[in-house]
Order: C-alpha cells, then sequence, then structure tokens
C-alpha cells in the first residue's frame, strides 16, 4: 500500500509540476545602440527539438512576457535582417527573468528587408510619432524642406514656412537640438540642407519635459542619418534640374569597434523664379487703385559640411565632437510694375527695381558625452553646443515712373550686418526603476545674442550721392537667455502607461535700440509704443502627462497634455519695417510678450497585416496669441497709400481639429499612404477699436502611391491639397500641388537613377484676399515655380536598402526624447 502512495504522489507531483505554468519574460535590444527592438520574434521549443511550445513578439519597448510549463526549453530570438540568438537548455521551474539579449545586424540578409526599408512607416511612443521616411522617390535631389512636407500632420507653404496641423508656430530640432543646420530656428535654411541627409522625422505633438516647452503647436525633431555598420560605406548623389537644381551630395562613414567617423558635405547651385500679384484699392486716397505684377529670381550657390567622430571609450560610454560649416551666397533680383489708377483710368506705371546680394558663413561645433551604465536604460548624457552666424546683406532698390513720363524716384541702397552666436549646455540622467518604471532629471540653458546693424542710404538725385537716412538706420541687440530644469517619471502597469513631467522655464527677453531717435519720437514714427531698452523675464511652470493604453499588441489609444509658450522672435519685435515693399511693409513689434498655450490630444492606432491607422483628436487654447493686423497709416509714398503689417498680442486662439493616416502595403509592387487633417480656429480680440475676432475651418489632405513595375523600375505619385482658411481679415483659397517620380536601380543594385517633377500642374499658389480698414488687397504668390529634376545616386560598400535599415532602430524608449548626436 505504502509503494502504491508513493508512486501516487509522485504521478500527482510530476503531473503538477508541468501543469503548473510558470512566466518567462525578458529585453530584446540592438546591440550597435542598445536601443530596444520592438516586434521581434521570440520561440520557445522543448531542447533539442523543433516542437513549438509558445512564441509572440516584443512589445514597443522590446519586452516580452510568455507563460509555459515547467521544462526545459531552447530560446530563439530573431528579427529580419539581424543575426538570430538561442538560448539553449534553459530549464524553467519557476518564474524566470532572462538576461537583456542584443542581437547584431546580418549583413547577408540585407536583401530581405526591401519592402520594409522602401515603406514610410509610423512608431508611436508616449510622446511622439516616429516616422521613417523610407525610400521616397520624390525627395530626390530636393531639400529637408522638400521632404517635410511629405510627413503626415505638417504643410510646408509656398514661402517655404513650416506648420504642424495648421499651426505655424512650430519648433524645429536637429537630432533633439536647435541647430545652425536648421538655421538657428529659421526654416528658410532647411531648403538649404539636402533631403537624403535625413533618417527619420519625429513629429512631438504632446512633447514630455525634456523638450523645450517653445512651439505652442509642438515639435518636428529631424534624425540625420549616422552609420552603424562597419568599415567604409557612404553615397554619392549627383542632381540637375530645371530651372537650376544642381548639387552633389556625400555621405561617408568610417567605423571599427573602437571609433565611428562620419561625413556629409553638400554645394548646391539653385535659381528659385517665383511671381507675385497685388490688387489693392484704397478709399480717400489720390490713386484708387494699384495692381502690382511682381517677378523673382532667387539665385542660391551653398556649401555645407558635416563632420564629426564619435570614439567609444568603453563599450557603454562614448564621446562624439562634430562640427558644421555652411557657406552660401544669395543673390535675388525682383522686379515690381505698378499700375495706379484713379477710378477706372490708367494714370501712371511705375517700375521697381531690388538687387539684392547676401553673403553669410554658419559654423556650428558640439561635444556629447554618453554613458549606458547598462543595457536597461540607466543612463547619463551630456552636451555643449556653440553656434555663429555671420550675414551681410546688400541691397540696391531703384524706382521710375514709366507712364505717362518719364521720372526717377531717389534709390536706396541698404546695408544689414547680422551676427548671432548662440550656447547651449545639457545633460539629462535616465533611471529605471525595477522592471517598468523610469526617472528622468536633467537641465538644459540656450544662450543667444543677435546683432542687427541697419543702415539705409538714399540717393540725393540733383548730385547722386548716397546720403544716411538717420530715420530708419539703427542697431537693434537681441538676447533671449533661457534656463531650465525638469524632471519626469515613467511606469508601466500591465497595459497601461503613463509619463508624468514638469519643467521649470526662466526666460530672459532683452533689447537694445541704438538710433538717434528716442522712445516718443519712435513712437511718432511707427505709430506704436517702443520702449528702445527693455528686459522682460518670465518664469513658468510647464506640466506634460501622456498616457497609452494598450488594447492589444497592435492596438493603442494614447491621451497628452501639456503646456507650451511661443516666444517673440527678432524680425517680430524689431520695429524698423522691411523695405521689399515701399507700400507693403512688414514692422515688428518690441512691445510683444510670450503667447502661452494649453494643449490636448487623444489619438488612436491600429495595424494589422498589411495596414497601419493612426487617428488623434486635438485642442489647444492660447492666450496673448499673436496675430499680424494690417492697417493704414496715412503715409503716401509716391502718391500710393502706405499698408504696414504688424504682429500684436490678440487675445485667445482657440484651435480644436481632428487628423487620421493611413499607410496601407496590399501587394509587394503597390505601396499607399494617405492623410486626412481638419480644424478650426476661433480668433477674439480688438486693436485700436476695430473687432479682428473670427472662426474658420479649413482642411488639408495629401495621398502618395508607390508602385513597383517590371525590370525594377519605381513609380511614385504624390497629391497635396490644402483648402480654404480665413483669419480676420484675409481670406485664402484653397492650393493643389501634384510631384512625380521614378526610378530605376543599377549596376547590380549599386546606383539609382532617378527623375522627378514637382508641382507638376504648376498650381502651388497662394491666393488671398483682405479687407482691411478702408483698403482691400487682392493677391497671388507663387515662391517657386514647376520643377524638374533628374538625379543619380552611387552607393559603395552599401547594399540598395542598408542605410534605411540602419537607422530605423533609433526610435528611442518610451520614456525619453532620446536624443542624438
Amino acid at each position: 500500500m505504502k509503494k502504491y502512495f508513493l508512486l501516487l504522489f509522485s504521478i500527482f507531483t510530476f503531473t503538477f509540476t508541468f501543469a503548473q505554468n510558470y512566466t518567462v519574460s525578458g529585453k530584446v535590444i540592438e546591440k550597435s545602440s542598445s536601443l530596444p527592438l520592438e516586434y521581434a520574434t521570440v520561440s520557445f521549443t522543448k531542447s533539442g527539438t523543433t516542437e513549438l511550445v509558445t512564441g509572440g513578439i516584443t512589445d514597443l519597448e522590446g519586452k516580452f512576457n510568455m507563460e509555459l510549463p515547467a521544462g526545459k526549453y531552447d530560446i530563439k530570438i530573431e528579427f529580419i535582417s539581424y543575426k538570430s540568438v538561442i538560448l539553449k537548455n534553459q530549464t524553467i521551474t519557476k518564474n524566470t527573468q532572462i538576461p537583456a539579449v542584443s542581437l547584431d545586424f546580418d549583413s547577408e540578409s540585407l536583401d530581405e528587408i526591401i519592402i520594409r526599408a522602401e515603406t514610410t512607416e509610423v512608431q508611436v511612443r508616449l510622446d511622439k510619432k516616429i516616422y521613417n521616411i523610407g525610400k521616397d522617390l520624390t525627395t530626390r535631389g530636393a531639400t529637408v524642406g522638400d521632404a517635410l512636407s511629405n510627413v503626415p500632420s505638417v504643410t510646408v507653404d509656398v514661402e517655404g514656412g513650416i506648420s504642424l496641423r495648421g499651426n505655424e508656430n512650430v519648433r524645429i530640432l536637429i537630432n533633439g537640438r536647435p541647430s545652425a543646420i536648421a538655421g538657428f530656428g529659421d526654416t528658410n535654411a532647411l531648403t538649404q540642407l539636402p533631403a537624403e541627409a535625413i533618417d527619420r522625422v519625429e513629429v512631438i505633438t504632446s512633447p514630455s519635459s525634456r523638450y523645450d516647452a517653445e512651439g505652442t503647436a509642438g515639435i518636428l525633431n529631424i534624425i540625420l542619418k549616422k552609420e552603424k555598420t562597419l568599415g567604409i560605406n557612404g553615397s554619392v548623389a549627383f542632381n540637375l534640374g530645371y530651372p537650376i537644381n544642381n548639387s552633389v551630395t556625400a555621405n561617408v562613414n568610417v567605423r571599427t569597434n573602437k571609433f565611428n567617423l562620419f561625413n556629409t558635405t553638400g554645394i548646391s547651385y539653385r535659381d528659385a523664379p517665383g511671381n507675385a500679384f497685388f490688387d489693392n484699392t484704397f478709399e480717400n486716397s489720390q490713386f484708387s487703385r494699384t495692381i502690382e505684377n511682381r517677378d523673382y529670381n532667387r539665385l542660391r550657390k551653398d556649401f555645407n559640411t558635416n563632420l564629426g567622430i564619435e570614439y567609444f571609450l568603453t563599450e557603454n560610454s562614448s564621446l562624439t565632437a562634430s562640427g558644421f560649416y555652411r557657406t552660401s551666397v544669395n543673390e535675388d533680383d525682383t522686379q515690381t510694375v505698378t499700375r495706379k489708377f484713379i477710378q477706372s483710368n490708367e494714370n501712371e506705371i511705375s517700375l521697381r527695381e531690388q538687387a539684392e546680394a547676401e553673403d553669410g558663413d554658419r559654423y556650428q561645433v558640439a561635444l556629447n558625452y554618453s554613458n549606458n551604465f547598462n543595457q536597461e536604460g540607466h543612463k547619463l548624457t551630456a552636451d555643449f553646443q556653440y553656434e555663429t552666424r555671420n550675414e551681410i546683406q546688400k541691397t540696391l532698390i531703384t524706382e521710375r515712373n514709366t507712364f505717362p513720363n518719364l521720372q526717377n524716384f531717389p534709390s536706396e541702397e541698404i546695408l544689414n550686418i547680422q551676427d548671432r552666436n548662440d550656447y547651449l549646455i545639457q545633460a539629462d540622467y535616465v533611471l529605471p526603476i525595477g522592471k517598468n518604471a523610469q526617472f528622468e532629471a536633467g537641465y538644459r540653458g540656450n544662450f543667444k545674442n543677435e546683432i542687427t546693424d541697419y543702415s539705409l542710404f538714399t540717393e540725393n538725385l540733383e548730385t547722386g550721392a548716397f546720403v544716411l537716412d538717420s530715420l530708419l538706420t539703427n542697431i537693434f541687440d537681441y538676447t533671449e537667455n533661457i534656463n531650465a530644469i525638469y524632471s519626469q517619471y515613467g511606469n508601466k502597469f500591465g497595459k497601461f502607461s503613463f509619463l508624468l513631467g514638469l519643467r521649470l522655464e526662466n526666460t530672459q527677453l532683452k533689447g537694445k535700440i541704438d538710433s538717434e531717435f528716442n522712445d516718443v519720437d519712435l513712437s511718432d514714427i511707427f505709430g506704436i509704443n517702443i520702449d528702445s531698452n527693455f528686459d522682460k523675464n518670465y518664469l513658468g511652470l510647464f506640466p506634460t502627462v501622456n498616457l497609452i493604453y494598450e488594447l492589444s499588441e497592435s492596438e493603442n489609444v494614447t491621451l497628452g497634455y501639456n503646456r507650451r509658450i511661443n516666444r517673440p522672435r527678432g524680425r517680430f519685435i524689431n520695429p524698423f519695417p522691411s523695405r521689399s515693399s515701399v507700400t507693403n511693409v512688414f514692422q515688428g513689434n518690441p512691445d510683444l510678450d510670450p503667447a502661452f498655450a494649453n494643449a490636448f490630444d487623444l489619438g488612436y492606432l491600429k495595424r494589422w497585416k498589411k495596414l497601419t491607422l493612426t487617428s488623434s483628436i486635438y485642442y489647444q487654447n492660447e492666450t496673448d496669441a499673436f496675430e499680424r493686423v494690417q492697417i493704414k497709416t496715412g503715409e503716401t509714398i509716391n502718391g500710393i497709400e502706405v499698408v504696414r503689417t504688424i504682429p500684436i498680442n490678440l487675445a485667445t486662439n482657440e484651435r480644436i481639429g481632428a487628423e487620421a493616416g493611413i499607410i496601407y502595403n496590399p501587394a509587394k509592387w503597390l505601396r499607399m499612404n494617405g492623410s486626412f487633417n481638419f480644424f478650426q480656429f476661433k480668433t477674439t480680440g480688438e486693436f485700436e477699436g476695430i473687432d479682428y475676432g473670427t472662426t474658420n475651418n479649413s482642411w488639408f489632405t495629401r495621398y502618395s502611391a508607390k508602385v513597383t513595375l517590371p525590370s525594377k523600375i519605381d513609380w511614385q505619385t504624390n497629391i497635396f491639397y490644402m483648402g480654404p482658411s480665413e483669419n480676420s481679415q484675409t481670406k485664402s483659397k484653397g492650393m493643389l500641388s501634384i510631384d512625380l517620380a521614378i526610378s530605376k536601380d543599377i549596376i547590380n543594385d549599386n546606383a539609382s537613377i532617378g527623375v522627378n517633377v514637382s508641382d507638376l500642374l504648376n498650381t502651388r499658389k497662394r491666393k488671398s484676399f483682405t479687407n482691411g480698414n478702408g483698403f482691400t488687397s487682392e493677391s497671388e504668390f507663387q515662391w517657386r515655380q514647376r520643377q524638374i529634376t533628374v538625379s543619380l545616386t552611387y552607393r559603395f560598400n552599401q547594399k540598395k536598402n542598408e542605410r534605411q535599415r540602419n537607422g530605423r532602430r533609433n526610435g528611442g524608449q518610451d520614456f525619453e526624447g532620446d536624443f542624438e548626436g
């Protein structure tokens, strides 16, 4: 009996042991960067067999968590284009957490990733969406500004101005930092940087506390390519275009086990012809109507190079030093023919010519120290960056009447010298706590000074000499100092994750106007209050809340809240007007205060096998919002009323909207994506007794399709439409733009040749109508005409899709902004 009892007990114990399920968890990371690999496959087979017991994929943090009976298993971790790892004879008799598993690139499997690398894909983080640009044919020979126009939620207007969800107050960062590469925040500089340099774009509509609070619309973080494979590799791209759009860009990377040397150098020669039309009517003026036809020719000659070296101090720490240099020579010629009417009779015709030459140099040096204390995300980074810019702009303006009689007006010579220096100091510390939690804290200091030395000389028609105009000659010295500290904490409980943060920023805005006139004189001259020596200080708290709930492995909901600031820039507070037009001028307002905004964002993402859907609803309330108002000054020049555009703090601006995007790959030969964004904004406020309140609905949509034809020929079509919009004074019409591109791989797939057409129908024009106080203005503006570009790209020691793949894993972890140098 005792024997039977012992046998029964043994059978029961044996059965219970193997019937009991235990949890096995772990994390999969990329070896070269220690970043998590999401959607890596983890499978458990009985040791020494091929019998699959269970399996699954890693989550957005590269983690897995699976249940299986006790036993001995072989654990296989694999991911496409990476070398698989097998952990053999793992005995599981209790809940087990295996050490982090590192996967390395498999150079022999590069050709397996064509579909994934060539398709724009989206990754969702708690505080951002990451768009890996992929192989976008329409950006070959294009610039970073052009490439951004293909990113969902982003629009680029006809002048190169960038907006996020229809809001132009967007912060542009390069590798997570304000940078000379992006022109110190001047988005026009992005038109000088080749699109080939981009790895990915992070659209951050609900920034965490790690990021600057600047930018009420959010942040666009442009991550540049940096090779991670060993050896020497790179590419050279040649572009020829009409109108003139010629450039050569080379990317070279040398990596060993001890250092990584990288360089991007480009030279370009571009002409960007454009045109504009203005039809203005006036009440109680000498001329009741003026019609302006304007032609632009802009010649751009640029050279830029970015050289850096990353030295690996240990397996977990590195020091990166980089330098950037850009020199540019711009030659702009503008001709404006103005027809002046009294009632319906044409009374005068005048010709205004403006020749502008601008030489500029920009430098940037940066140091970055990074120490990954372990593979779980415990790390410290420190940064120092110095940037400087010098620009000399010389302009000659001539004007004369050509009808009914020839009459010359005094010419103007303008000398505008700008010097700017920026310093950035930053430190970030990340500390994982337990299995899912993470704490982060840091400091950032931005210090900049910009001096604008503006001199205007007017011709004496009797002597021909140019005499200094003391009314407009001035030196404007502007300083902006920002000190910020932040901390944030994130955690995950099952399918729910959160990230809470708080940022404290102190902003000092200082300005000094060196002019012959005192404040009273300047106020009388410009019609607004002028403080020629101001020093403003603002201290603000900026909380952030980001939540995510995973409905399944391929579906989640996100909710974000953050407070933002919009600081007035130098051009917006310099009261001395522009001279691009005598009668239509832009004038800054030194009395501008920062605007503050509270923003909410509710997002939903769903992935199917061949389809990805992203969507969100957003709301923003901005106080002391900037609004550009147009006013008549009562002045006349050559008999024409002068209209000034002035930015003011105009009470509140409410914005609500919804957006949706789809990425669909129904077949290997067809890849499509599209997005739609609808928004409404409501402005309330008045200026000088005039109510500028308005409510406006607007929308934009884009669609892209890429087809792989026989003989390895790719065809891509991009369509973009901006719906009509309206503010307190101006109604803008809708705008359509279509881009086409075709490409073929040659020389054993080591090279590609392509042709793309930007703005196929030549319809990318801004058309608007303004109804002001005592005047109306109908206008049409085209910044750049239709462009045709032929490109040739040659890759050495680099397979067709290697460069897209290598950068794809730099997405960063859920709880941090992951700023890379």
